[in-house]
């Protein structure tokens, strides 16, 4: 009798086939739920960005002398008798101040997002204002925060 020649896969190699496959679908999962969170993550930031941008256009908009461009407790007024760029009290022109201490602030928004500035007057040179947009909001349970520093001129 001729012998027959092997035809189709043993029942082991198509196990290894399986193993196999079921490797690289895991690997894909992993990967595409991490890219979810990652997109996550970088949409709260835009919209963070977003509003912050939005409360600079505002502020350039406004005249050099508007009561929303003072500096209403004068911690960035006078700070730099020896004009050396640097605030003599190491309080930073009082621009990192957040809640209870900014110049001004908006209230949260639906999406938890706060967004204050603080202003620094005559610096950096005399007839300007440094003014800084901080917008904060908490995700996961951790605070995360946005500066944006722009200078508005007497000029402006």
């Amino acid at each position: 009798m001729p012998k027959l020649k092997p035809q189709g896969y043993t029942l082991v190699e198509i196990l290894i086939a399986i193993t196999i496959l079921a490797f690289g679908l895991l690997a894909v999962a992993t990967m595409q739920v991490r890219a979810i969170k990652t997109n996550a993550i970088a949409s709260s930031i835009s919209q963070g960005l977003t509003l912050g941008q939005a409360k600079v256009e505002e502020l350039m908009n406004l005249a050099y002398s508007h009561p929303a461009l003072s500096d209403t407790d004068g911690d960035g007024t006078n700070q730099d008798a020896d004009e050396d760029g640097i605030d003599d009290d190491g309080d930073n022109f009082g621009l990192n101040h957040t809640v209870g201490e900014a110049d001004n602030n908006t209230p949260k928004t639906n999406d938890g997002y706060t967004i204050y500035w603080n202003v620094a007057v005559d610096e950096p040179v005399i007839s300007s204002k440094t003014i800084r947009v901080i917008v904060t909001w908490t995700e996961k349970g951790r605070s995360k925060r946005i500066k944006l520093d722009f200078v508005k001129t007497s000029l402006s």
